[in-house]
């Protein structure tokens, strides 16, 4: 008798990869045995992924109608037009100004990445996840999604309006074979985040973290995204909030406490 053919491996597509947690996640999944579509803007950083993980990769910008639309036949081409998982982690933040200082191109930018993006790449790639038969949609959004805070409006709005893409999303699916997962981490340190929505002042993004020997880091947020993806098919994370053991909530943090 000849042996059973090994099960073919998951895909997914993990947008934001060029860095933090989508680096961090794509890596994981690639790690886990799956067949990973790495996408993000900065082509240079895909191909050095590539080359460390064996990831597939294709240059994507998340606001763009047309280069979505280049993703979809990406992944008709490499996948057969079926995929298992869209993991939405492109977004970040911009800027820590005061409502009444709001500097609008800067909420528009988050606005874009963050939910747009989201909602074009999604939409895009929902017909693959049917086709699958076994399908996740993944969105990373944020504690900043809980709660509002001094200086965080255009943040706090742009991941709340990803938490209800999720939300709405959820609902709409039901009795279909796609989970929606929402992951929300607190503090995390990555090379980019902090340093990005403070302008490239080094000093004052280390200053976000001072006192915190151990926030999360993009490797933490990947075992949990990994763990949500992973779990048998009938069980559904719809949502995971996730800090270090220092933060408590979003104004609550234990600095200097050997955390």
């Amino acid at each position: 008798m000849s042996a059973a053919a090994a099960p073919a491996p998951l895909t997914a597509v993990v947008t934001g990869a060029s860095s933090g947690i989508g680096r961090a996640t794509a890596r994981r999944l690639a790690a886990d045995g799956w067949r990973v579509l790495a996408v993000a803007r900065r082509e240079d950083r895909l191909a050095s992924l590539a080359a460390e993980t064996g990831c597939l990769t294709h240059a994507v910008d998340v606001t763009s109608d047309s280069s979505v639309a280049g993703l979809v036949d990406r992944v008709d081409e490499l996948f057969g037009g079926s995929l298992n998982a869209v993991v939405n982690i492109a977004g970040g933040a911009l800027g820590t100004e005061r409502i009444e200082d709001a500097d609008i191109e800067q909420w528009r930018a988050m606005y874009e990445t963050n939910v747009l993006g989201t909602l074009r790449v999604t939409r895009a790639l929902l017909p693959a996840l049917r086709a699958s038969g076994r399908g996740d949609v993944l969105v990373l959004s944020s504690t900043a999604a809980d709660a509002a805070y001094e200086g965080g409006g255009g943040y706090n709005a742009a991941k709340a309006g990803e938490r209800m893409i999720a939300g709405a999303l959820r609902l709409e699916l039901n009795g279909e074979r796609i989970r929606v997962i929402e992951i929300a981490p607190g503090m995390v340190r990555t090379e980019e985040f902090s340093l990005v929505r403070l302008g490239g002042d080094r000093a004052a993004a280390d200053r976000v973290y001072d006192g915190v020997e151990q926030p999360l880091t993009a490797e933490d947020c990947a075992d949990v995204i990994a763990y949500a993806l992973g779990a048998p098919h009938h069980v559904n994370l719809d949502l995971v909030t996730v800090r270090p053991l220092a933060q408590a909530a979003q104004h609550k943090v234990a600095r200097g406490a050997g955390l």
